[in-house]
């Protein structure tokens, strides 16, 4: 078996001596090649060539931005329509990041030795799980994507922090965007099978349940989410400040299903399409993609392969 690590020596759980460790261990059951992100958008060309030269098994050393790069790249050529254009490498994740919601959606631990026996275990038993990913536009993303708030918030953060953040920038900064938006609040449309256009003022996407994570407390927006179903839409037709207290407590509850007059709520969607008037901020997985008026969410089955 032939595979290639990927590592962010960037993300905030990578050192050095985890590296060396987890590619020794690798290195004693496959043909390895290491290769060290140093610049955005790397990880995604190494898993792109990656896939190109038909390497069986590609492993995401990092946070969540690296698995999504890594994620991207490994279906870059398949069309938005995995499986219908020939194998794509398997999928090892190993986290390294702050908040590896991805790897935590899936069982994984977070400590990067015990994740490293874990990826051992599933090589030795030749085991892994396929997942379904969301395709927002032209880009895959495994647990959530959005526009609005959320976005606003993430763009934020990524003007503020180094290596290292914490649950705490990232409240004092969804506050900060909520009482001054860096791009106003414009009106967003929501469009999804069956149903009527709805106006809102954020779009929340989730791949999964959990939408994210506040530290170690898991933020619940579609619980009835996961990796097997369609995708879920949390959004908010009215950003007042009772209604957005409301869901903050609701959405860290566990396992809290939310109520509310301001709220547009389904799961289990097929596609949804949000588009705007003006340009507006657009994350995936936790990273600001740019701007955009025009976004279709779809959610594709059965997508990857990881190695579990």
């Amino acid at each position: 078996m032939r595979a290639v690590l990927v590592v962010n020596p960037q993300a905030t759980a990578t050192t050095p001596g985890g590296r060396d460790v987890l590619a020794h261990a690798l290195a004693s059951q496959v043909k390895l090649d290491v290769v060290e992100t140093d610049y955005r958008g790397h990880a995604m060309a190494v898993a792109h060539a990656a896939a190109r030269d038909q390497v069986d098994l590609v492993v995401a050393h990092g946070g969540d931005g690296t698995v999504n790069e890594v994620v991207n790249g490994l279906l870059a050529d398949t069309d938005g329509k995995p499986g219908k254009y020939g194998p794509v490498p398997m999928l090892g994740v190993v986290p390294g990041g702050s908040a590896n919601v991805f790897a935590r959606a899936l069982g994984l631990p977070c400590d990067p030795v015990e994740a490293t026996h874990r990826l051992l275990h599933a090589l030795e038993e030749q085991s892994g799980r396929q997942v379904g990913l969301g395709l927002a536009g032209d880009r895959w993303f495994t647990f959530n994507a959005g526009m609005g708030w959320d976005a606003d918030v993430v763009g934020e953060v990524e003007k503020r922090r180094g290596k290292r953040t914490s649950p705490s920038l990232y409240l004092r900064t969804a506050v900060r965007c909520y009482l001054r938006p860096p791009n106003g609040r414009p009106a967003l449309t929501v469009r999804m099978p069956g149903e009527e256009p709805a106006e809102v003022h954020t779009a929340f996407v989730s791949n999964t349940d959990p939408w994210s994570y506040l530290g170690s407390r898991p933020v619940h927006l579609n619980t009835e989410c996961s990796f097997d179903t369609g995708l879920g839409l949390f959004a908010l037709r009215g950003m007042g400040l009772v209604t957005v207290l409301r869901h903050v407590r609701q959405a860290l509850r566990s396992r809290s299903r939310h109520r509310g007059r301001q709220l547009l709520r389904h799961d289990d969607l097929p596609i949804v399409s949000v588009t705007a008037e003006v340009p507006v901020n657009l994350q995936v997985d936790g990273d600001l993609v740019g701007q955009r008026t025009r976004v279709e969410f779809i959610s594709v089955p059965r997508a990857l392969t990881v190695a579990l």
